[in-house]
């Protein structure tokens, strides 16, 4: 694992690698009394021939910095992001499964580790990654999710932080979900909290509606997390000639689409096989020849060296 903490100026000083173990915290730590914290995820994925690829590093680091203002934290530069993952990424290379058996999830945490007392930011920040070999998110496997939309709950509010990866907007959802999956459900579709009739996102990955040649997909306005893989979909999208939307898309809307699909880092491209809402349960269009199998296999071919990476996303570690 990797470690950096900032000085008390907020400048993160040379981090190092270490064998992974636990933290050690004050039990005034911001992070543990008042959410003080962000996390990111990204992978490493195996080549055929061996060779070990990241993915839009720049992405994940961007939006920690983003996050990081958000919340008020001292925050590691771009670069200083980037060459840590880089670091953790090969120092565990023997973890990572073979191109087809799993990825190697990694996972860049910043935290409020000084103590503070009062409700203020942190006096100190720690900065850590790990990684862990991860198969597939969901239980389903390569099957198509069963959601259910959530009316009660939600994930976030206008003026909120729903639109950075702070650790607080994870807990929360664990109600729901386990309410939707004691019903047999793979997991909960969120509407916005202050009408209740637009789509927002799934607990832990973005949202796409298919009708005909139209891609839509509910816009980033401050209350869904602007996802990589999500970002990166809508880019191979609009390169193969569909048309993409990223606006308000009503409830009404979703329960009409011809498919509809989940991204995100840990799920990848996950195809959604039926949507239940109240009383009514609308089955999708899934398959080979399913627009998310198209994009899917493209998104992967690139991440995994099958298909040429033309967009300079891809960093080779060795």
């Amino acid at each position: 694992m990797y470690t950096m903490k900032c000085s008390s100026d907020g400048k993160f000083e040379q981090g190092q690698l270490a064998p992974y173990g636990n933290v050690e915290l004050s039990p005034s730590a911001a992070v543990l009394n008042y959410g003080q914290g962000l996390y990111e995820g990204t992978k490493a994925y195996r080549t055929e021939d061996g060779r070990l690829l990241l993915f839009r590093l720049d992405q994940n680091a961007t939006r920690m910095k983003m996050g990081a203002d958000r919340l008020c934290m001292a925050c590691p530069s771009i670069y200083q992001i980037i060459d840590a993952v880089k670091q953790t990424a090969l120092a565990n290379k023997r973890w990572t499964p073979p191109r087809g058996k799993g990825t190697l999830y990694i996972r860049p945490l910043l935290m409020g580790s000084g103590p503070i007392l009062g409700l203020a930011p942190a006096p100190e920040y720690t900065f850590l990654i790990y990684a862990s070999p991860v198969g597939n998110y969901f239980k389903e496997g390569l099957k198509p999710l069963n959601l259910y939309v959530e009316d009660e709950f939600h994930r976030a509010t206008r003026g909120g932080a729903g639109g950075v990866k702070s650790i607080t907007n994870y807990a929360p959802v664990l109600k729901a979900m386990a309410r939707a999956k004691s019903r047999g459900f793979s997991d909960v579709l969120y509407l916005d909290s202050a009408n209740k009739k637009n789509l927002e996102e799934v607990s832990s990955c973005n949202i796409f509606l298919v009708k005909g040649n139209i891609i839509s997909s509910p816009a980033t306005s401050g209350t869904i997390l602007p996802g990589v893989t999500r970002r990166s979909i809508i880019e191979i999208a609009l390169d193969h000639g569909y048309q993409v939307e990223e606006r308000a898309i009503p409830l009404d809307e979703l329960m009409d689409a011809d498919e509809v699909f989940c991204t995100g880092t840990a799920v990848g491209v996950a195809p959604v096989g039926t949507i239940t809402y109240q009383d009514r349960r609308v089955e999708y269009n899934v398959g080979e020849e399913s627009v998310s199998q198209k994009l899917y296999s493209i998104l992967e071919g690139i991440k995994t060296g099958v298909i040429e990476d033309k967009k300079g996303w891809t960093i080779e570690i060795q």
